[in-house]
């Protein structure tokens, strides 16, 4: 239940956020690996199998229910959203508008990204097969991330060249 006031706090439109709505719906659905009791399991998956179809219609977001999601992300527009089921997303990750996180190639179909904590991806950022992003990296607006980034790194460009930054000392 502290995640349902986590996410609602993180989100920047409050209850009117479908991105938080659509997380919830994941959240609920992942809830019931908690369970071995197929009386409970089996109950929660129906109702997750409902509500993430309409999830994906009326907020444009795809989670698939065995994704491992951190605290408070923030899916700050929903629209075109896909997350593999096999993603790991870290803490206080910001996702936009039009992103994959998904696999790269059919015949690898569970690589998915590892993206790292406090993660900021832009609109129609692609991030493709098994790679890792590391803590407060940055990837770019539209940019097709295909190999590793850096952790406090940014990713740019089609496909994504890495930018490294000054730390501060």
């Amino acid at each position: 239940m502290y995640l349902f006031f986590e996410d609602l706090r993180s989100a920047r439109e409050g209850v009117l956020s479908l991105g938080f709505w659509a997380l919830q719906v994941y959240r609920l659905g992942h809830l019931r690996y908690r369970f071995q009791s197929k009386l409970v399991r089996y109950p929660l998956a129906a109702i997750h199998i409902v509500l993430s179809k309409l999830a994906e219609i009326f907020c444009g977001v795809t989670i698939g229910v065995s994704a491992k999601i951190g605290r408070r992300l923030v899916i700050e527009h929903s629209g075109a959203i896909v997350i593999h089921g096999e993603a790991v997303l870290g803490d206080d990750c910001v996702i936009r508008q039009g992103v994959t996180i998904g696999n790269r190639y059919l015949n690898k179909p569970m690589d998915a990204p590892v993206i790292g904590n406090r993660v900021n991806i832009g609109a129609g950022a692609k991030i493709l097969g098994a790679v890792n992003i590391g803590d407060d990296a940055e990837v770019g607006a539209n940019a097709v991330v295909l190999k590793d980034v850096p952790a406090g790194a940014a990713a740019v460009g089609v496909p994504a060249r890495i930018i490294l930054r000054k730390t501060e000392s």
